[in-house]
């Protein structure tokens, strides 16, 4: 590797400051979560403090140790309470959402050091930490809501040392939504991504209800990956194969493209995939034993959900029977609209397909986005009506 392109690598990359939001309630062992388990990637999400030292943001602030405080929002920083666990659950959740379609797993629990580090290229489990920071210490000099250095994730040189990535309290505040597009960013610059702006400014802040990751999502309810689809966009490099080339894969495919190699569904039983590639689609074959009425439903996932669905019903043949995709939109900047899909028919006794395509909605350029983006989690499944 030259030197530019090893200075390139190891670039380090800001986030900008925005507003708070408000936290959702969620439920589950907060620092137990894990988006897939058994991967040999990992994107630790670390909220409970940390000690940096022997690193390349000690040497560049001059301070070494430097021991960050936990995530605190109420005072107390020797304990998690309900709510700042709930937001350590919704950080987790929208983070594991945009990186559903790679085989990496993100979690809140520590993982072993020797998960994280690279030791030389035979070496195959690595990863990165996401350090959120409530401190001072950096972001005072940088007033930024993040830094990290780009390309260093699958790093077979000091890997170490070009850890962790920063996401400040200080600079976004200590709501999820915030915190975790922060996450997804940082993460981004280490798996090689660099920012989405326009010719104007160095982070584009979005259209509609959509926003680059690598911009800024905090005001638009649908974030995603972005090849620079938009009007004047400074950055037209494709996103997905950026980080194909630090490190992390896209997912194996759960179901068949057709009917000839589809996954089996049974009614009343749902079922969970992801949508990796642009152009995949999944379907899904259903034995319907009783005639009657019946609804299908697709639900994209429940907290930053990526993936804007189409949802078709299949009879035996191959002929559509009930198709649905309804428009996108927001709520609020947190809650996105529209992105699952749901049909409802009256059916004979016999097979059907149920087929699961990523949509775009409105144009790429001002209102809405492609289907380069749109992939990620679904839940899909059919019951009585």
């Amino acid at each position: 590797m030259s030197r530019l392109s090893q200075r390139r690598r190891n670039r380090l990359e800001a986030s900008p400051r925005w507003a708070e939001q408000a936290v959702a309630a969620a439920t589950g062992p907060a620092f137990e979560l894990h988006s897939k388990r058994g991967s040999n990637r990992v994107i630790y999400l670390d909220f409970d403090g940390h000690t940096i030292t022997g690193t390349a943001r000690n040497a560049s602030k001059g301070i070494d140790p430097v021991n960050v405080s936990p995530y605190d929002t109420d005072g107390d920083p020797a304990t998690f309470s309900t709510a700042e666990q709930d937001v350590v659950h919704e950080v987790w959740a929208r983070v594991a959402e945009d990186y559903a379609t790679f085989d990496v797993d993100v979690t809140t629990q520590e993982p072993p050091q020797s998960a994280i580090d690279r030791s030389d290229a035979s070496d195959q489990q690595y990863g990165t930490r996401v350090l959120i920071d409530p401190d001072t210490w950096y972001q005072s000099g940088c007033g930024c809501g993040g830094v990290a250095y780009v390309g260093v994730y699958d790093s077979t040189s000091q890997h170490d040392y070009y850890q962790p990535a920063l996401v400040s309290t200080k600079g976004v505040g200590t709501g999820a939504k915030n915190l975790a597009e922060a996450t997804s960013h940082e993460a981004g610059h280490n798996v090689g991504l660099s920012h989405d702006g326009t010719s104007t400014v160095g982070y584009y802040q979005g259209h509609g209800a959509w926003a680059p990751t690598m911009g800024v999502g905090y005001y638009r309810g649908i974030s995603q990956w972005s090849k620079g689809e938009y009007a004047d966009a400074n950055n037209t490099e494709d996103d997905y194969a950026v980080v194909g080339t630090h490190g992390l894969a896209l997912r194996a495919d759960e179901a068949g493209d057709t009917s000839g190699d589809a996954a089996a569904l049974t009614v009343g039983t749902p079922v969970s995939g992801v949508i990796a590639a642009e152009a995949d689609t999944d379907v899904y074959r259903v034995d319907v034993g009783a005639a009657g009425n019946y609804t299908a439903t697709a639900s994209a996932a429940p907290t930053g959900g990526d993936l804007d669905i189409k949802l078709d019903l299949l009879d035996s043949s191959g002929a559509v029977v009930a198709s649905a995709d309804p428009a996108s939109g927001q709520a609020d900047a947190g809650t996105p609209t529209g992105l699952g899909a749901s049909v409802s028919s009256t059916l004979q006794a016999g097979t059907y397909y149920l087929r699961i395509d990523n949509v775009g909605y409105g144009d790429p350029l001002n209102t809405g986005y492609s289907t380069y983006g749109s992939r990620g989690a679904y839940t899909l499944g059919i019951t009585p009506s």
